[in-house]
């Protein structure tokens, strides 16, 4: 959530740089400058008052005591006055801040002025791009039917199961994903993140602390009963560890990590992009978490990109990095660099992480801040990224790595598979 006072101070900033996500905030503004006046008016009003009424307290008290009765009844009815008037003012402003908060929350973060202007994925910037994309042989399989010849994943039980998008991982293809969770969390604690075990649902204050809510309520699996979320990435529970915390600045940065199962509807995906595991409901994935002083963010932005293109590396897999354009970036990014892998019998790049920073924007949601060296309350930086998520990434391992012999498993991933090939 972006912060008041700087909307104030820099409103015509606030709307250009929206435009960027080709979003119009011209009215929003405009709305919260005038709430935020009648606010700090209420307040001020209200201060005074209150301001009197101690005053009045005082100069009854001292009317009593010199015998002075009459004075000091006069005054009182005067401060019965005031008591109602205040009331009023204390409801006004209650008002006025559940409707500044209402707009606030609709304002998506600021995008960094290096953020490339755009409409959609087509015109994400492309930083680079690693290996050599493989050509596959002739009858090549998509991972689709690699999986169901080798035994790997059975899409059709997963949909009786459940429904669509629901995989069941077996023999092999169970050992393979298995085998990558524990390598992304061996890769994180050698790095300096701590793991942890989150829980898969979260209270509606955690998702709004993120910005799922209420920007992607649609896009969640809500349980109204108990009017709890499936998460849609251990993000939102790692980074709600630090709600409501004011940090110590030796502490920092903080670096986190962990395995979860993430959940999406993904709701209107359909077509041949979603065949096998290019998109589904449930799905596996390491994430990586950082809270860092705002001076440092963006080093420790790059150097999460290199931390991920560097497992990517060890899986042996071609990869391209992506700064995503305006258009294509997240409601609470100010910035973000997509990694594809490329996936050969599709003949597509496939994203397998993200990497964002999300500034302030997260931690003035939650009030997460550190004492800085002069005792003032500063909010930190939050960001996050995919370390990996699996389901494209084994898509991209199998259709890369058919030979003759079978499926060959990347060599980093052998002491965890047990195997280095699938027959």
């Amino acid at each position: 959530m972006l912060q008041i006072n700087f909307i104030r101070d820099n409103s015509k900033t606030v709307i250009d740089k929206l435009k960027v996500k080709n979003f119009d905030a011209t009215n929003i503004v405009e709305k919260i400058i005038e709430v935020d006046t009648k606010r700090r008016e209420t307040q001020k009003r209200l201060d005074n008052n209150l301001s009197e009424s101690n005053d009045l307290a005082r100069q009854i008290g001292q009317l009593f005591k010199t015998g002075k009765k009459d004075e000091a009844e006069k005054i009182k009815e005067h401060t019965t006055e005031l008591k109602k008037i205040n009331k009023e003012l204390h409801h006004q402003l209650e008002q006025y801040k559940n409707e500044q908060e209402q707009l606030l929350i609709q304002l998506p973060n600021i995008p960094h002025e290096s953020v490339p202007r755009g409409d959609s994925e087509d015109d994400n910037l492309v930083i680079n791009e690693v290996g050599k994309t493989p050509k596959p042989e002739e009858n090549a399989l998509p991972h689709w039917e690699i999986a169901s010849k080798y035994n790997l994943i059975d899409f059709e039980l997963g949909n009786k199961i459940t429904g669509a998008g629901f995989p069941l991982y077996k023999e092999k293809g169970a050992k393979l994903q298995r085998a990558l969770i524990s390598f992304f969390i061996d890769k994180a604690i050698e790095a300096g993140y701590i793991e942890y075990q989150i829980p898969l649902l979260v209270n509606e204050a955690s998702a709004f602390g993120t910005g799922q809510l209420p920007d992607k309520d649609g896009q969640m699996y809500h349980i109204p009963l108990d009017n709890l979320y499936l998460i849609p990435t251990s993000e939102v529970p790692l980074t709600n560890i630090f709600r409501d915390t004011i940090l110590n600045e030796e502490d920092l940065p903080i670096k986190c990590t962990a395995y979860s199962a993430c959940f999406r509807r993904e709701a209107g995906s359909y077509g041949k992009d979603v065949r096998g595991l290019n998109r589904l409901h449930q799905f596996d994935k390491v994430e990586i978490v950082q809270v860092v002083k705002p001076e440092n963010s963006y080093k420790v932005l790059d150097e999460m990109v290199n931390y991920v293109t560097e497992l990517i590396s060890l899986l042996e897999l071609p990869y391209r990095i992506s700064k995503l354009c305006g258009g294509d970036l997240g409601f609470a990014a100010a910035m973000t660099y997509d990694i594809n892998v490329f996936s050969a019998v599709q003949n597509k790049w496939l994203e397998v992480s993200s990497i964002s920073n999300f500034e302030d924007f997260q931690a003035n949601r939650i009030k997460l801040r550190f004492k800085n060296s002069h005792g003032k309350n500063i909010l930190l930086h939050t960001l996050n990224g995919s370390a990996l998520a699996l389901p494209r990434l084994i898509a991209a391992i199998l259709e890369n790595n058919q030979t003759i012999k079978g499926l060959k498993i990347p060599r980093a991933l052998v002491p965890y598979t047990g195997f280095d090939i699938i027959k």
